[in-house]
């Protein structure tokens, strides 16, 4: 226990010298409360303008979107380069870094931390000089909070099971979306703004500032980087550098973080241990590395009390914007190095989702003395923590990473029907994605088309959309092709992201959420007394099919059952059924068509 209270004390210690005097403008209700609450968003406007007021030439304060319910959402560009603009920032061949407070808006220390961080590294405050000049080398746009309409959403309990502050805001947006599901379907206001943003700066990394759900430990944050196990293969070394880099230096001001998120393999188990894995793209971590560039998720744990954990969060950024002045701008030649070998993906094999192995390793995890009994309320199995009780657990760690979908790319690029080129042209314009309108018909053009085998639509909704699963693959098809039909080259730097997209069976593409749905739902039917007698026509007619019909009765019990599927191995055999059920509304082509 003692060992724990100084554990905490060193952390708190470590971030103490930024802390403001409560008369001073730019100090924040949580330092003024002693960490005990966090300001209303009106602080975030009032600090916003309250930076640039302070520091003129370094500071601006922008504002990059609005809300559902209207609110403002804010951004401080911050530097010392001189370059407050996107532009500006593009033509000195600047880096910038992007850190995101609030998108679960109950998860609130990145807000406090970051205008910590920000008045620290303005004023050249820290210890050992570890700050002196790193805005002379990178352009930092600072968004305290990304939900403003859930962080609005006040009151005490929001989290349960989080220690502090007193009052907190709400996970999800007043359209009850959740913005760390959103990155590539982008359904809320507020993504479709944080994308205008992005494309407008392109930021080099990209810094996502949460609290964990989960157990009791001894570990106080996780600190996690894509690209590392996916992505641009050379862009991985930069990726493991830079998470390795910042965890070092968190471990040295006495924190315990992971490079994994300890989140048990069994619920509420903890010797099931923990799985590592790549996050699909609907995450920030697992978006970026599809645009070749740097996405953290930083995740301190909720069982640490507020202070605690803005410090801890204040650690982790001094330690980011740290390597970003030192290597910034090399990582910078290797993301734009990465986007030239992704304008050559043409042909290649690209992976899509991933899974760990069965193969594990045993790592030493701090925890505490637990026991698992049975709940006369639930009538669960349930763990109690003994936090008096330091222990060390020998977990097993899935961490052997390995693709299971795996998909070549178009040598050409993408086509998209007339029928659906407006609902995808607008996708591909909030990702910044390059494509163009094919003005003239094109007659039986050979393209590669996919036609579902199974498609299994969710049970339930999920974010607002029922969801789709499918098996297929590529054939070579001859279609007709409207004029108004969009191509979309794979020959450029976001073609992981293009692919994302467009490829079916990608975990996060835009037929997954659902977008398609009405491409496998058929439509038009025989009914049944009139398909009995187009069976027994077609049975009369073609002895083949007579025979390939008895041999299914022979060979598939299932099948032999079930009226309706006897029924509809005639009907998909009749002139009248859909040749577009089951296809896929967008097409690949080995050849960019003709403008």
């Amino acid at each position: 226990m003692m060992r724990n209270l100084i554990f905490a004390t060193t952390l708190v210690l470590a971030a103490s010298s930024v802390y403001a005097a409560g008369n001073d403008p730019l100090s924040t209700v949580a330092e003024r409360s002693g960490f005990l609450k966090t300001g209303r968003y009106d602080e975030v406007i009032e600090l916003c303008n309250a930076f640039q007021n302070a520091y003129p030439k370094q500071v601006r304060c922008i504002e990059f979107g609005r809300t559902p319910e209207g609110g403002p959402m804010k951004a401080l560009v911050v530097t010392r380069t001189g370059a407050l603009t996107a532009e500006e920032a593009r033509s000195r061949d600047l880096p910038v870094l992007l850190i995101q407070g609030g998108i679960h808006a109950g998860e609130i220390d990145g807000k406090d931390a970051g205008f910590l961080t920000m008045r620290e590294i303005l004023d050249n405050k820290s210890a050992k000089g570890a700050l002196d000049n790193v805005l002379d080398k990178q352009v930092i746009i600072f968004v305290p909070v990304f939900n403003v309409d859930g962080h609005e959403r006040f009151g005490r309990w929001n989290r349960p099971n989080q220690r502090g502050p007193e009052e907190m805001g709400w996970r999800t947006t007043a359209q009850n979306l959740n913005l760390n599901r959103d990155y590539v379907k982008a359904d809320a206001p507020e993504m479709q703004a944080m994308l205008r943003l992005v494309n407008a700066w392109d930021p080099l990394a990209y810094i996502d500032l949460h609290v964990t759900d989960g157990a009791k430990f001894e570990h106080d944050v996780s600190i996690q980087v894509e690209p590392a196990h996916a992505g641009d293969a050379e862009l991985q070394k930069a990726g493991i550098v830079l998470r390795d880099a910042v965890i070092a230096d968190v471990a040295k001001k006495g924190s315990l973080p992971l490079p994994y998120y300890p989140s048990f393999i069994a619920n509420d188990d903890p010797s099931s241990g923990f799985e590592d894995s790549v996050p699909p793209p609907r995450f920030s971590d697992g978006y970026f590395l599809l645009r070749n560039r740097f996405g953290m998720l930083v995740e301190t744990h909720s069982w640490k009390n507020y202070k605690t954990r803005v410090g801890i969060t204040h650690n982790t950024l001094v330690a980011v914007i740290g390597q970003i002045a030192a290597h910034g701008a090399d990582w910078l030649k290797a993301a734009r190095a990465a986007d030239t070998r992704a304008e050559k993906l043409a042909g290649q094999t690209v992976p899509l989702d991933y899974k760990a192995s069965a193969k594990t390793r045993i790592v030493d995890f701090r925890g505490y003395a637990y026991t698992r009994t049975m709940s006369d309320v639930s009538g669960a199995l349930m763990t109690h923590y003994d936090e008096k009780k330091p222990q060390i657990w020998k977990l097993p760690l899935h961490d052997d990473i390995q693709p299971i979908v795996s998909i070549a790319a178009p040598q050409s690029g993408y086509l998209v029907p007339v029928a659906f080129a407006s609902a995808v042209a607008l996708k591909l314009q909030q990702h910044g994605i390059e494509f163009r309108v094919v003005n003239a018909p094109q007659a039986k053009v050979e393209v590669e088309a996919f036609r579902a085998s199974k498609a299994n639509f969710s049970a339930q909704s999920f974010e607002g959309h029922q969801t789709l699963t499918v098996q297929g693959a590529w054939k070579t098809e001859s279609r007709d092709l409207a004029a108004g039909a969009l191509f979309v080259p794979i020959a450029q730097a976001k073609s992981r992201l293009v692919m994302e997209l467009l490829e079916p069976q990608a975990p996060d593409s835009l037929a997954a959420w659902g977008e398609f749905n009405n491409a496998f739902e058929q439509k038009e039917y025989m009914e049944e007394y009139v398909a009995e007698d187009v069976a027994r026509e077609q049975l009369a007619a073609n002895p083949a099919l007579a025979a390939e019909f008895k041999k299914k009765l022979a060979d598939d019990a299932d099948f032999a059952k079930n009226p309706q599927a006897r029924l509809q191995f005639f009907a998909k055999r009749h002139s009248s059924w859909d040749e577009r059920l089951n296809l896929y509304p967008v097409l690949r082509t080995a050849v960019a068509p003709e403008r």
